[in-house]
């Protein structure tokens, strides 16, 4: 399998650029054979490092999967962030919001072969393991929303991290359980659902 090229050859090699390698490699390598079939060896070859350089910059496997599963967290939140920007209501930045949180999952390359093919091993990092990324995505979330309120003189919401919990935790079941009798596979499907549901969580 050919290695892959550094972004330049005369780039220092920082600890941030292993690092972003070695999780760009696992990525590429989870989404094409899934985690069960990938080695610290697989990882450490497509990041043209070697394994004592994995294990010493991120860890185990399980390490590597928990790392890329919060980059992706991160990636995701990052896009969030910039939604408000293409808004003028709270009620179109709300509705974009989780419209874009269901369709990036559902869409996401490593979500969906190991929701077919290894579920005994993604479903602890979205559950009993999946604690610290389920509050670090409800304070982000929150805190975009603060923001937007802020910015664009919208009406104060009281206890807004509370209710944003709220929401991401009906966010959370459709994506743990999207099978339902709610008909959420089109943009505009979930664009009503966030009004008719998710927004009253919010300003109500």
């Amino acid at each position: 399998m050919p290695r892959t090229a550094p972004a330049s050859a005369n780039a220092p090699r920082t600890d941030a650029t292993i690092e972003d390698r070695i999780l760009d490699a696992a990525l590429v390598q989870f989404e094409q054979v899934g985690v069960k079939k990938t080695t610290i060896e697989d990882i450490a070859r497509k990041a043209d490092v070697d394994r004592v350089t994995v294990y010493r910059r991120i860890g185990s496997r399980d390490d590597v999967v928990r790392a890329v599963t919060g980059r992706e967290i991160q990636r995701l939140l990052a896009e969030l962030r910039e939604i408000p920007s293409r808004h003028a209501t709270f009620e179109d930045i709300v509705t974009a919001t989780f419209a874009t949180v269901i369709m990036r999952w559902r869409s996401h390359a490593l979500v969906e072969r190991m929701v077919t093919l290894e579920p005994e091993r993604l479903l602890p990092q979205l559950t009993t393991e999946g604690g610290t990324f389920f509050v670090i995505s409800v304070h982000a979330t929150a805190d975009i929303l603060r923001d937007v309120v802020h910015e664009k003189n919208f009406r104060e919401l009281p206890d807004l991290v509370a209710r944003v919990e709220v929401a991401c935790r009906v966010v959370h079941s459709l994506i743990l359980q999207p099978a339902g009798t709610i008909y959420l596979d089109s943009d505009e499907a979930l664009a009503d659902f966030a009004r008719e549901y998710i927004l009253p969580i919010l300003t109500r």
